[in-house]
């Protein structure tokens, strides 16, 4: 959970936390949604210096004694399909195939990138780009 705040997978991923909480129980996935936000904001308000690790490492406690908590209130039968629910959601890549760094593009599905009538196309560009019109051929080429 603490890796996922702050991330383009977040909103995907809370909302997965909270149904897992919600077990069918819309008010409570509700609950779970107000508390999921409240962490990503205290993450996020943090910063990465000392205070922040602080908070990841509070965030990180609470969350595995909310999840263990959760799974030891449920009987057998329940746990089990519960614990495998949750292997599966933890385990579950944000996004497959997909990343992207600080000035990339990030896709996850099909990207078709044409370039029509002179001009450029590009997924990223770095730097500037010009178009000019071509040189006149060299007299040998004419």
């Amino acid at each position: 959970m603490v890796q996922a705040a702050g991330t383009d997978a977040w909103d995907s991923f809370r909302a997965q936390v909270a149904g897992w909480f919600g077990r069918g129980d819309t008010d409570r996935a509700s609950g779970e949604l107000v508390r999921l936000d409240r962490s990503a904001s205290e993450l996020a308000t943090a910063g990465a210096d000392t205070g922040g690790e602080r908070a990841r490492i509070r965030q990180e406690a609470m969350w595995q004694a909310r999840f263990e908590g959760l799974l030891e209130s449920l009987p057998d039968d329940q746990r089990d399909r519960a614990a495998e629910e949750l292997r599966a959601l933890l385990d579950a890549p944000a996004a497959p195939g997909v990343s992207a760094g600080d000035a990339g593009l990030a896709v996850g599905g099909d990207l078709h990138v044409r370039a029509d009538h002179g001009s450029i196309a590009a997924a990223v560009i770095h730097g500037g780009a010009h178009l000019s019109p071509p040189p006149p051929p060299a007299p040998s080429q004419g």
